[in-house]
This record gives C-alpha cells, sequence and structure tokens, in this order.
C-alpha cells in the first residue's frame, strides 16, 4: 500500500466550498471588523493559501457581494409584500429588520455600503420595496425615486448608528449609549452653543428606535403626500 510522504500532504490541497469562505467572512466580520474581511484574511481563517479562495471569488469585491447577499437572505420578504398589512407597517418592519441585523454585525452596514447591491437577494429586496410603493399609490417612476429615498434613509441612518459603536463588538444596550452621549454633551459650552447645549437630552436620546423610526416616518409622510398628487 502506497503511504503519503510528508512531502505529499504538505502539498495536497483542501477541498472548500463557497458557503465555507462566506462563513469565514462573517467570522472574521464578527470579531475583527470589516477591514479584516480580505482575501488573505480569509484564508488564513480556514487555513488555505489565496490562490484556494481566488478559485471562488476573484477579488475582495466579489467576497463582500457574497457577504452581503448572505445578510439581505435573512430579510423576510413575504411581510414585505402582505397586502393585509398597511404599507407604512411593512416598511418600518423592513427597516427595523435591517437595523437590529446590521447593527449585530457592525462592520457589516460598512461593506453593505462600499459596492453597488446586485446580487439576487438585493434585487428582490427592491422589487419587493417597489410593490410595497407601488401598494402606497405611486406611479413606477415615483416608486422607483421614493425607493431609492428609503435605501439611502435607512442605511444612512444605521451606518451613522454603527460608527458610534466599539466595532467589531455587539451593540451595547441603549441605555448606556444615551447615558454616553448625556456625558459627553455636557462638555458642549452653553454660552458658545446655546441651541446644542438647550437641545442636548434630546440628542443624547438619537440612538434609540424611536429616532430611527422619527427620522423614517418624516420620509414616509413625504412619499403619502406625493402618492396623493
Amino acid at each position: 500500500m502506497t503511504q503519503d510522504t510528508p512531502s505529499a500532504k504538505r502539498g495536497r490541497k483542501r477541498a472548500i466550498a463557497e458557503d465555507e469562505v462566506v462563513a469565514a467572512a462573517m467570522r472574521l466580520l464578527a470579531t475583527r471588523g470589516a477591514d479584516a474581511v480580505s482575501i488573505r484574511g480569509i484564508a488564513a481563517e480556514l487555513g488555505l493559501a489565496p490562490n484556494a479562495v481566488y478559485t471562488y471569488f476573484p477579488d475582495r469585491a466579489a467576497v463582500v457581494g457574497a457577504v452581503v447577499e448572505h445578510l439581505l437572505a435573512r430579510t423576510d420578504l413575504d411581510a414585505l409584500t402582505t397586502r393585509a398589512t398597511p404599507w407604512r407597517d411593512r416598511v418600518h418592519t423592513l427597516a427595523g429588520d435591517l437595523r437590529h441585523l446590521l447593527l449585530a454585525h457592525p462592520g457589516s452596514v460598512h461593506l453593505m455600503l462600499s459596492g453597488p447591491m446586485d446580487g439576487p437577494h438585493a434585487l428582490a429586496l427592491g422589487e419587493a420595496l417597489l410593490t410595497v410603493l407601488a401598494d402606497a399609490g405611486l406611479g413606477p417612476t415615483d416608486a422607483v425615486r421614493a425607493s431609492r429615498l428609503l435605501i439611502v434613509q435607512v442605511l444612512g441612518a444605521i451606518a451613522l448608528e454603527a460608527a458610534e459603536l466599539p466595532a467589531p463588538l455587539p451593540p451595547p444596550p441603549v441605555t448606556g449609549r444615551v447615558a454616553a452621549r448625556r456625558e459627553q454633551l455636557r462638555a458642549v459650552p452653553a454660552d458658545r452653543r446655546p441651541r446644542t447645549a438647550a437641545a442636548a437630552d434630546t440628542i443624547a436620546r438619537f440612538v434609540p428606535d424611536e429616532q430611527y423610526a422619527w427620522g423614517l416616518d418624516r420620509v414616509l409622510d413625504g412619499i403619502a403626500a406625493r402618492a396623493k398628487t
């Protein structure tokens, strides 16, 4: 019987699957943040040479696209298109789900904004959102513009919130984040920044669900008004 020599064992390549690469990227995202998600980083995480990763993904952008698709696959599109639920409630559900999902992986929103969202799950999400906006009474052109506006509002708000979090750690409790903001705002000089100092309590509470929903509602108000014209 022929036995492998040590050199033969070292030269043998371990077969991997695409989902192993994505899983390794998600682990790096959770433990080390978005910057660690690279071809070399993933290869090291899997104990492989970078060429093994290049077999499935030609560059980092392709890996990022796969991670984004992996995250978007967790959204409930059925809830978004169920006409028994008012259209505004459906948008709020989607926005809340995305916020919860992306803040659980603070570096993920950075990845999501670093390239085009053009994979199958991203396109399915876009189609579902256009359906909701058609249900709201918008015509095709206005629905596309409103869809873009909603994506910018939702991802922009999440990105600003994520930027304040201690990535890659999970977000601390909201009460702790509000308290930390209040402490920072105490240093604002009331004589030179009177409006900011007077609004310190409101500014400190920008991080909770209430502020996120308030901003989204202002956008939805505009969409609803446009649908009536």
